[in-house]
């Protein structure tokens, strides 16, 4: 790719009628991630985001809260957890924020009305049909669904004044050609429907001011009409720019845009109303507008009014921003739309970010430190046999990755580099690093396996980095891996990173969520209301100690394992027979299959607890427990060991 190619890229300028939720911070992440990939690989990017602040239901809002507008509105946007301080909480990094009252865009967008009205694009009537005021939008009657508004559902009013028309049906055919036969919208499915549901049936002129409310960028040359949304909202994108103003002197090095990214129901305005503007204006079209899907909650759309909304705040306060920006664009695929769910991104974070990303980090940089300190050897030892595989797989990363990436495909982008991920914990496996380290003879090719891990974090952490910033630095960090090793080209390469590299464990970057507990005091949490004051920090309680009488009442005894087997339909239980020296043997389920085969406990004697109250797990009774300990292995992993004793200890030997 050129070096210093231009790429603009915006989102939709969002309706800050009350706070935003994580389907706004969905397409922003999205956005993000395609900004700072595109500077990764050396474009000179401009990403804009903003806020549509005009309208009647606006202007309604504030008026039962009793303030102005303008106020309303500098406190959804400015005021605390408000638009702006959102995005900074999720790592935007929007080269410019663009607000439709700033006086900059309200002078350019009176100049932008009256010359469309010049060429004699926009003339005046008398509007009369339906109108959402959720939407902002009018609607024919053949347009309504169930009598109701085809984007939103809600109840439309009948609306009748005087108004300025824009000659939408005048460049019908042309906007008929644009989606047809150009690639200007995706994803496609969305083609069928703007030519089929608005063009198709006769594309009526659009509605373009308003007499019945005054919130709005006046018309300067006919006092009491204001400047419809739409074309407000729409011509932001070339107004932050500097298109008929002196704010800003970017539009002839950043327009046309490379893309827009819109929610699905915005696409008809994208799509049909703002080429149809352009063209009236005689400027170059956007190369592409991008409508992605909406994440759902319990099947349905999110929505304020619904009172379905995810707070994005509580979440990435809880978690971590990375792991829900990664979320948001690994579970579901951009185009179509996703299931929201807590049990959805808890899974994610346990299964992808603990145990494949951070275990890999965890495990490799561990190994490096017990074995050698803080930096390998300069040696090699390779072993074709042992090494290809893994080799050849990192090579073709990046180029894989880029494609997915270039149809905004984030999904399977990050699917390729997990991909990775997953082979190189295979390949430790394989390996078996620690047993490498018993022999002097193997030290060399032990650092050589080691260095073959790290050189692939190394690589998946470059192209992780526009998904999971600030994670991917401390990444980079632990390996060792310079400036020059986190770059665009760098990461074509294989082996790069310097043998004797620099290490260290540093910080376990994603601890495993106990998902029970977890999704119990979400609930507990999501019931309070999103805008409530931040909790405060818990006093310190007093730890709930147990006297030596109720310790006492435990019977710890000595049990010979006489049967063991996995049990149907679990992944993680265990049934042990064991001889406790009572009168019958004694059955007893434990959770380590995960660490023990059935096989290579029988005959062991093991410490066991017989007196606690029996349980029914998957349907079957547990008479006691097995006694357990967390041990470190030699990996640097945890691993759950039973309390083992000398098999010459006689089962029924009671322990104090």
């Amino acid at each position: 790719m050129p070096e210093n190619k231009k790429f603009y890229i915006t989102t939709p300028i969002y309706y800050p009628s009350d706070k935003l939720h994580i389907g706004h911070a969905y397409c922003t992440v999205a956005t993000d991630a395609m900004a700072r990939y595109k500077r990764l690989t050396g474009c000179d990017v401009m990403f804009l985001t903003g806020t549509d602040e005009h309208g009647q239901k606006i202007e309604d809002k504030a008026k039962a809260a009793g303030v102005t507008p303008q106020q309303y509105v500098d406190n959804i946007v400015d005021g605390p957890r408000g638009v702006r301080d959102l995005w900074k909480l999720m790592n935007i990094s929007n080269d410019r924020f663009i607000r439709t009252t700033d006086d900059y865009h309200v002078a350019a967008i009176q100049k932008i009305f009256k010359a469309m009205y010049d060429k004699g694009d926009i003339y005046k009537g008398t509007y009369k049909g339906k109108y959402c005021k959720d939407c902002e939008a009018f609607w024919t009657e053949t347009q309504l669904v169930d009598g109701k508004c085809p984007d939103c559902g809600r109840p439309v009013q009948d609306a009748e004044e005087e108004a300025y028309f824009f000659r939408l049906s005048k460049y019908a055919e042309r906007i008929q050609h644009l989606l047809e036969d150009t690639d200007f919208l995706e994803p496609r499915s969305r083609v069928h429907e703007m030519v089929n549901n608005f063009i198709k049936p006769g594309l009526e002129d659009l509605c373009v001011s308003r007499t019945s409310f005054k919130w709005g960028v006046p018309v300067d040359f006919d006092p009491g009409h204001v400047v419809y949304v739409w074309i407000d909202a729409l011509f932001n994108y070339t107004t932050a720019l500097g298109f008929m103003n002196d704010k800003y002197h970017d539009f002839d090095k950043y327009w046309p845009a490379d893309v827009h990214f819109v929610g699905k129901e915005i696409v008809r305005f994208h799509s049909i109303i703002w080429p149809a503007m352009l063209m009236s204006m005689d400027m170059p079209l956007p190369k592409k507008v991008f409508g992605h899907g909406w994440l759902l909650l319990d099947g349905g759309k999110m929505s304020k009014s619904k009172g379905n909304v995810v707070d994005p705040y509580l979440l990435a306060e809880r978690y971590g921003v990375d792991a829900l920006r990664y979320f948001l664009l690994r579970e579901f695929p951009f185009g179509t739309d996703g299931n929201f769910s807590n049990e959805a991104l808890i899974g994610r974070i346990n299964t992808d970010l603990a145990n494949d990303l951070g275990n890999l980090v965890s495990r490799t940089t561990a190994m490096v430190g017990k074995y050698f300190g803080d930096h390998l050897p300069a040696v090699e030892a390779a072993d074709p046999a042992m090494d290809d595989e893994l080799i050849t797989m990192a090579k073709g990363l990046r180029d894989a990755y880029e494609g997915h990436m270039e149809g905004y495909a984030f999904q399977n982008a990050l699917m390729e580099v997990f991909k990775l991920i997953g082979r190189a914990n295979k390949y430790i496996d394989e390996n078996k690093p620690w047993l490498l380290a018993k022999d002097e003879s193997q030290k060399n090719r032990l650092a050589q396996v080691l260095y073959n891990l790290l050189e692939c974090v190394r690589l998946a952490a470059v192209l992780l980095t526009p998904f999971m910033p600030d994670t991917c630095g401390k990444i980079f960090g632990q390996i060792g891996a310079g400036a020059e090793l986190r770059t665009w080209e760098s990461a074509k390469t294989w082996g790069l990173l310097p043998m004797d590299a620099a290490v260290n464990k540093g910080e376990n970057l994603f601890p495993r969520i106990d998902m029970e507990k977890e999704l119990k005091e979400l609930e507990e949490l999501e019931k309070k209301p999103v805008e409530a004051e931040a909790p405060k920090a818990e006093e310190p309680k007093e730890p709930e100690y147990i006297t030596i009488d109720d310790f006492n009442k435990v019977k710890f005894v000595t049990a010979k394992i006489l049967a063991c087997e996995a049990v149907p339909k679990s992944s993680k239980l265990l049934r042990f027979t064991l001889d406790c020296g009572e009168a019958f043997p004694r059955q007893i389920l434990s959770g380590i299959h995960e660490y023990y085969e059935p096989e290579e406990l029988v005959g062991k004697t093991v410490v066991a607890c017989t007196n606690l109250k029996p349980r029914k797990m998957m349907g079957i009774m547990s008479n006691g427990m097995l006694i357990s300990a967390v041990k470190e292995e030699p990996d640097g992993s945890e691993k759950l060991h039973l309390i083992m004793l000398d098999d010459k200890v006689p089962a029924g030997y009671g322990l104090c």
